[in-house]
This record gives C-alpha cells, sequence and structure tokens, in this order.
C-alpha cells in the first residue's frame, strides 16, 4: 500500500461568534496527569458514497470551536503546573491518496503498514492530527492521533459523535462539561488504600523495570493478532465463567472474556507456575464517583484495578476462579478507592518526597508476565458518521507491546468483539491452539 501524501496544513478552530481569550492555561488535574502522557491513533474506513473532504475539515473546525483543549498546546503556566493552553494554535490536517482500491487491502491488519494510514506519532506538538487517505473505488479511511492526556476514550468518543454531528449540519449536542478543577481533596484528607504500586511507582523502581523488560525481549518478535469472538462463543464463554457462581450472579461477558484471555496468554507464554501475573483494566470513575460525574465530563477520569494471580492457580482452578478475581479487583474501584486516590494524589510534598511517577507507560515493549487491557466496548465510536453513514471498519493503530490488549465491539453489529492482542511470534501457535477452548488446564 503506496500512501502519497497531498496535502499537510494546520487548521483552527472556525468560530460562529467572537472568538474567546487565546491565553488561557488551564491545568492538567490529578486524572490527567496519571494517564498515558502519548498519542494515540485511531483507524476508520468509510464505503463510497463518501462526503468531500472539505465537509470533514470544515466540521472539525466546527467541533474544535466547542471542544477547545483539542486546538491548544501543552506547556507549563507561570507557577510550573503542566496543562493545557487554549491558543487556537491549531490541528494539522492531511490529504492522502492511494493509487488502488480498498477492497485490494482488505482486510486492515494490526501491522507495520497501517501506520501510512494516520499521521506520525513521534516528535508532534499538535494535540490532534487527521489524516483523509482517499482510494480510487471511492473509499476513504480517517486516520486519527489524539493526545490521551487531554481526553480519556470516553470523552473523546463524545468529541466523535460531536463532530459527525457538526459534519452533517447538526447542533452539536450535548456539550461538553469543561472543569477540570471538580477533584479537589477532602479536609482532611483520608487515604485508605496504597496507591504506589498501583498508579505510582517511584522513578527510579520504573527506569528498573523498563530497562529489564526491554533488554529480555528486544530480540523477539511481536505481531498484533486480531481474535474474532462471535456473539455465540461469548455466550458460552459468560455462562462457563458463571457456572460455579454461589452468589447466583452472572458476570459480565467483558469480565469472563478478559479472564479467558489472561489464562489463555498465560498459558501460551509458558511462565513459571509459581510466577505472579496481573491485568491493569481501566475503570471509568463517571460511574463510580458519588455525587455521579456527568458523562459529558470532557477530560481524564480513569484508574485501574489489578486482578492478581499466582500463574498455577490461574490454569489450574476453572474460569470461574480467574473471573471472580477479575470482578472483586474492578469493583473495589468505587466511589471510596476514587477519592482516597484524590487525597493521595493531591498531596504534593507526599509525591516529591518518595519521588514518583505514574505507573502508565507507553515505553515498555514487552508487559509479560502482565497485561493491560483497554476496552472501547461500551463507547459508541461507530457513530462517527460524517454524513453519509457509519464507518464499517473501527480499529486501534499498530501497537506492538507484548501484552497491551484492546477490545472493540465488532463492525458486525450483533455483539460480537474483535481483540487485537500483541504476542511473541514464538507463543502465537499455542495461543492459536488454545484460543476457542473452554476446558483449558494447565497442562
Amino acid at each position: 500500500m503506496n500512501v502519497k501524501i497531498d496535502s499537510s496544513k494546520i487548521i483552527k478552530p472556525l468560530y460562529e461568534v467572537t472568538p474567546p481569550s487565546t491565553t488561557t492555561h488551564i491545568p492538567f488535574n490529578i486524572f490527567d496527569n496519571v494517564t498515558f502522557d502519548a498519542l494515540m491513533a485511531l483507524i476508520y474506513a468509510y464505503r463510497p458514497p463518501t462526503p468531500p473532504t472539505s465537509t470533514i475539515e470544515i466540521g472539525l473546525r466546527k467541533t474544535l470551536s466547542i471542544y477547545r483543549e483539542w486546538a491548544g498546546r501543552i506547556g507549563e503556566d507561570e507557577h510550573g503546573n503542566r496543562g493545557v493552553f487554549l491558543n487556537d494554535e491549531g490541528v494539522r490536517f492531511i490529504e492522502a491518496s492511494v493509487d488502488t482500491s480498498l477492497d485490494e487491502v482488505l482486510p486492515l491488519k494490526p501491522s507495520p503498514s497501517i501506520l501510512s494510514l494516520h499521521p506520525s506519532l513521534k516528535d508532534v506538538v499538535e494535540l490532534i492530527q487527521v489524516q483523509v487517505t482517499r482510494f480510487t473505488c471511492g473509499s476513504v479511511v480517517v486516520g486519527f492521533t489524539g493526545h490521551h492526556m487531554i481526553a480519556d476514550g470516553h470523552a473523546a468518543s463524545n468529541f466523535f459523535v460531536a463532530w459527525g454531528q457538526a459534519c452533517r449540519g447538526m447542533e452539536i449536542t450535548p456539550l461538553p462539561v469543561n472543569d477540570r478543577t471538580i477533584f479537589r481533596p477532602r479536609d482532611p484528607p483520608l487515604v485508605e488504600y496504597n496507591h504506589v504500586g498501583a498508579e505510582f511507582v517511584s522513578k527510579s523502581v520504573n527506569k528498573e523495570l523498563v530497562k529489564v523488560n526491554n533488554d529480555e525481549y528486544k530480540e523477539k518478535n511481536i505481531i498484533v493478532h486480531k481474535v474474532h469472538f462471535t456473539l455465540e462463543y461469548l455466550g458460552k464463554l459468560k455462562a462457563h465463567a458463571s457456572f460455579m457462581n454461589k452468589n447466583a450472579k452472572t458476570y459480565s461477558t467483558f469480565e469472563s472474556l478478559i479472564a479467558h484471555l489472561w489464562r489463555v496468554i498465560t498459558k501460551s507464554r509458558d511462565l513459571n507456575a509459581f510466577q505472579d501475573t496481573q491485568i491493569r483494566i481501566s475503570v471509568d470513575g463517571r460511574r463510580r464517583i458519588i455525587p455521579r460525574v456527568p458523562d459529558e465530563f470532557f477530560g481524564n477520569i480513569v484508574l485501574w484495578a489489578f486482578p492478581t494471580s499466582k500463574v498455577k492457580d490461574l490454569l489450574d482452578e476453572p474460569l470461574h476462579y480467574a473471573t471472580k478475581i477479575i470482578h472483586e479487583a474492578i469493583s473495589k474501584v468505587d466511589d471510596k478507592y476514587f477519592k482516597s486516590f484524590i487525597d493521595f494524589a493531591n498531596d504534593e510534598k507526599v509525591m516529591t518526597r518518595q519521588d514518583l511517577i505514574p505507573s502508565a507507560n507507553m515505553n515498555n515493549e514487552s508487559l509479560c508476565p502482565n497485561l493491560e487491557v483497554d476496552s472501547w466496548l461500551r463507547f459508541p465510536f461507530y457513530d462517527l458518521d460524517f454524513g453519509t453513514g457509519c464507518p464499517f471498519v473501527f480499529m486501534p493503530s499498530y501497537y506492538p507491546i507484548e501484552g497491551m490488549m484492546f477490545l472493540v465491539p465488532s463492525f458486525i453489529g450483533d455483539g460480537s468483539i474483535d481483540a487485537f492482542i500483541p504476542l511473541y511470534e514464538h507463543n502465537l501457535t499455542n495461543f492459536n491452539k488454545i484460543c476457542y477452548s473452554l476446558d483449558l488446564k494447565a497442562k
């Protein structure tokens, strides 16, 4: 796939009223500061008829006038507080073309070639970049990159819906709630949980862990493997996971699938039986914090659950065991936990004295023996309609970080799920043999 860049420019917000001040600085809050300090990339594909590129561009400019953070720049104010300047310096907008039909390159696979369908993630100051790539058949691929410190998945999906509304000439609704100052510590603070080793790690420990992991696995080839789980299979998996639940509670499809993948990947890795393994699972605080934070809140409000098990127990026990651990770990990230984190993270003296940094890190080449899952199952990413219909492909870009999984709803729209799973090439054969097995055994 030879992608030709036809044009690249900066576009700025398009205001229908008098433009606001461009000198405002919005400091990041504790949830922004603890998330991934990195650009994330998504891929959308549309069948013809598709709207003109000008429609996509003008719709984006109108949306940026409401979601102003995206058009700003990250930097520090006079007090050293990192945040975003609402200076309207704009976002990058690229037009590209491919001298072939989209059908000739389908299915789009999570491989290095897909990186040409969105702007670069390296050495970028723009907080959003958009690339519109047209194929000879009339199909369009829209590649999007956005900085994670500006918005979590929930907030980003609201932005995409708004962008589609603007392209269709509709009023943008609902409007975002732009107030990053609402997460204030209690007086007196009450830190009830240990946040070191969870959201934070010491700088020295993190540096050593990254070095050890990257040195140990740097010579091994990583393949991002896409796995499709049908609605029928997910139903069987959910029933299997809930079979031995004495509380008669049915575990969720998400919990059951993650438990299954945790076991399958762990077995494929052939780890030491007495080694610990854990999963990092994001938990949206909008439904956890009391009083409830509006769904329209724009920014980050995510913490993580860390279910942990010995490898031997994970594989020897039935699926219910892993599902129960996951369910209980997620349940513990509740209102009390979020408020404990808010109190802890706002104590600058403790943060400085312990030399703490966020544990969220995109610099690892491998997470082994652990996993991380980013679930986009509940977000309306497929609702990005520029005026001629919704996308038939939505997927993450190519992220070859072993153990960092993405779950997305299948474009089929029947409740089936696609999982994007980076694995070492030498583990892929074992993974494929047991991926759909409901009766996984340690030996």
